[in-house]
């Protein structure tokens, strides 16, 4: 992975050991800047005031403690082989099996991009807005978005001098937002607040909802940690970063929307909107919060579309791909309200079609190969181990296809008050072990058997 003539020429080549550059403090960077995200805000929003705020929180920590976990192991994967994301899924589901997974994630980011494109050119049309008076939301958004090609297309190592910039300001700004409320506002009366007698989230739910969050990630984590520099850093680094940003950006939605609520306002996740009608100065402090909290994810959403393009169509320079992604996510950003409108129905599509393929690699990575893929046959084409039949595993897509069936009629047809990722996390992975077994394939690659056998 290079860069010249200041482009990148990033690839989906493994890194070498000796050429990562990620240490501890990069990788806790990294995913500060990834989650500390205002998507992830305004799902703490939808906690308060179903449960109470103490509760709200409880809840959050929980649930990002144990969804933390799958996305640890999956970014050790990517530290081991060296190998990006969607070149990870060939092994269980073939060569041209994976580019399904790759399509389909490409496809997800794009989606991410423009929502949270435009909810950042709100923040900086407020911030605008309070120093000049000028406000243009789409021409703010189109912004934003320009400024996240620019940097994307640098490739990976502008992406991590980014992060360690932005993610100390984000924490940095973040403290003096949190502190400014919990002043200004009556942390007592937020404590004491009474849930809904009616709640649409139970405590159930919401815990499911937090390690989904988690798993939205999980198919990027390996663009980012085959950069880190040892296992440990990376383990390290992702699981403490993941957690302190999904604390800080998930409490913040629910700080504000108690606040809002006791303020008699409408219920809001934005802290510009509370923070701002009281005073317009620390207001733009927090819109500084969320513009950058959305560059900072939207650099590393864009980077990592282009590289399930690369999975797919390897001898692609990275840089034509991330320009041209980088001007449909400018373009569809501008759906603006259509892209809040169905939000939430998007983060149930992501689970339904995403947590079914991380519980079969994850599964196939660690129980049924025993911590061993042979790269150079990963990056081979016909006829080699990761071939199967016209290179497809159809064994895998058999499971996976009745674990989304699973996760779709549980959360769409059949909602269960208990939210539908662990257990379709866990059904997919313990059919993908029996089905493996039945066919006689659980021996390891480390002992020469062809899994095309």
């Amino acid at each position: 992975m290079t860069t010249k003539s200041g482009l990148a020429h990033d690839d989906v080549q493994p890194i070498a050991t000796n050429k990562r550059s990620m240490g501890f403090f990069s990788t806790f960077s990294m995913w500060i800047g990834a989650n500390v995200v205002v998507t992830t805000v305004f799902t703490g929003m939808l906690f308060v005031p179903d449960m109470t705020f103490l509760k709200a929180l409880f809840i959050i920590v929980l649930g990002s403690l144990v969804g933390a976990i799958p996305l640890v192991l999956m970014g050790n994967i990517g530290t081991r082989t060296g190998l990006p994301t969607m070149v990870l899924m060939r092994p269980a589901f073939g060569q041209r099996g994976a580019m399904l997974p790759a399509a389909v994630n490409l496809i997800t980011l794009i989606g991410w991009a423009w929502i949270q494109a435009y909810m950042a050119g709100l923040s900086l049309n407020h911030a605008v807005t309070f120093l000049t008076g000028y406000s243009n939301i789409n021409l703010f958004t189109i912004l934003t978005q320009v400024l996240v090609v620019a940097i994307s297309i640098y490739g990976h190592k502008g992406i991590e001098a980014t992060e360690k910039l932005v993610a100390t300001l984000m924490v940095i700004l973040a403290t003096v937002v949190f502190s400014y409320l919990f002043i200004e506002f009556d942390a007592a009366k937020l404590i004491q607040m009474k849930a809904s007698e009616n709640p649409g989230i139970t405590g159930m739910l919401a815990f499911d909802i937090v390690v989904a969050t988690a798993f939205t990630w999980i198919p990027i984590v390996c663009d980012y940690n085959r950069n880190c520099k040892s296992e440990k850093t990376g383990i390290a680094g992702t699981y403490l970063g993941y957690n302190v940003a999904t604390l800080i950006a998930m409490g913040l939605g629910a700080t504000v929307s108690g606040f809002s609520i006791l303020g008699n306002m409408t219920q809001t996740y934005d802290p510009v909107n509370l923070i701002g009608a009281y005073s317009p100065l620390l207001g733009l402090v927090a819109a500084i919060v969320i513009f950058l909290s959305v560059l900072s994810t939207n650099v590393m959403v864009l980077y990592s579309a282009t590289m399930s393009y690369l999975s797919i169509f390897p001898k692609q320079r990275f840089w034509i791909p991330a320009l041209t992604m980088g001007v449909v996510t400018v373009l569809g950003s501008l759906l603006k309200e259509w892209l809040m409108t169905n939000f939430q129905s998007f983060l149930l599509m992501i689970g339904v079609l995403f947590i079914p393929i991380i519980a079969i690699v994850l599964v196939d990575y660690y129980i049924i190969c025993r911590k061993h893929y042979d790269v150079s046959a990963i990056l081979e084409k016909e006829n080699k181990l990761y071939w199967y039949t016209k290179g497809f595993n159809l064994r895998v897509y058999v499971s996976y296809i009745m674990g989304a069936v699973f996760a779709y009629y549980f959360t769409y047809v059949h909602p269960l008050a208990t939210g539908a990722t662990i257990l379709a996390f866990l059904f997919t992975g313990v059919l993908h072990v029996l089905l493996t077994k039945l066919s006689q394939l659980s021996i390891p690659y480390s002992k020469g058997i062809d899994r095309n056998a």
